[in-house]
């Protein structure tokens, strides 16, 4: 089903421009455009949107005006026993008509890559194994500007579900967390992409 017969569900959209923020900003930081992009393993079914050297970055995108939620898709999603550190990256959208689509974004990030075959190539796969097809591209007509980002280490206190956490028998989950609500300061992305040591 999701090879280029239906477009991405709003939801997903969303998601996707949360990611598409996120990768341009590791990229504004410093980081390695074929590597930053390597990096971005959501699409490929990873457990986490971002693996970077040893850790990991795992981001959410959210329309919500009340509150900072973050809808954590399973127990292994913020569970760092395997990759450490792991980060949350959080985006507040807001929808204007001033702001840019889906479509704009794609484009931003291909010109950024222009130039660099390999780097053009992994984005294209990127995207295609993110559901997103040019035919589409009509479809997505919401425009969106960046309100607010947290980017939190999810560390020992952080409200969360893991493997190791829940009662014996309880296999899988998905829950929300309020991040207005949850430990830890909000640090910029620079300060988490040096600790990822990827920059």
């Amino acid at each position: 089903m999701r090879k280029g017969s239906q477009s991405l569900s709003p939801e997903a959209e969303v998601g996707l421009v949360g990611e598409l923020t996120m990768l341009r900003a590791i990229i504004d930081e410093g980081m390695a455009l074929n590597s930053a992009i390597e990096s971005w393993v959501g699409p490929l079914d990873g457990v986490r949107d971002f693996e970077i050297g040893t850790g990991a970055v795992e981001v959410k995108a959210t329309l919500s005006t009340a509150g900072f939620p973050a809808r954590i898709g399973s127990l292994e999603q913020l569970d760092d026993s395997a990759r450490q550190p792991l980060f949350l990256a959080c985006a507040r959208l807001r929808q204007v008509e001033s702001g840019r689509s889906l479509p704009d974004l794609v484009a931003e990030m291909r010109d950024v890559a222009a130039g660099e075959p390999e780097a053009v190539r992994l984005l294209n796969e990127r995207l295609i194994a993110a559901g997103y097809f040019d035919a589409h591209a009509d479809r997505y007509i919401r425009r969106f500007t960046l309100a607010d980002t947290r980017v939190v280490e999810v560390i020992e206190g952080f409200p969360r579900l893991t493997p190791g956490s829940v009662p014996l028998g309880v296999t899988k989950a998905s829950y929300e967390i309020d991040l207005d609500k949850a430990a830890g300061p909000s640090i910029p992305a620079a300060d988490a992409l040096k600790k990822l040591g990827a920059i």
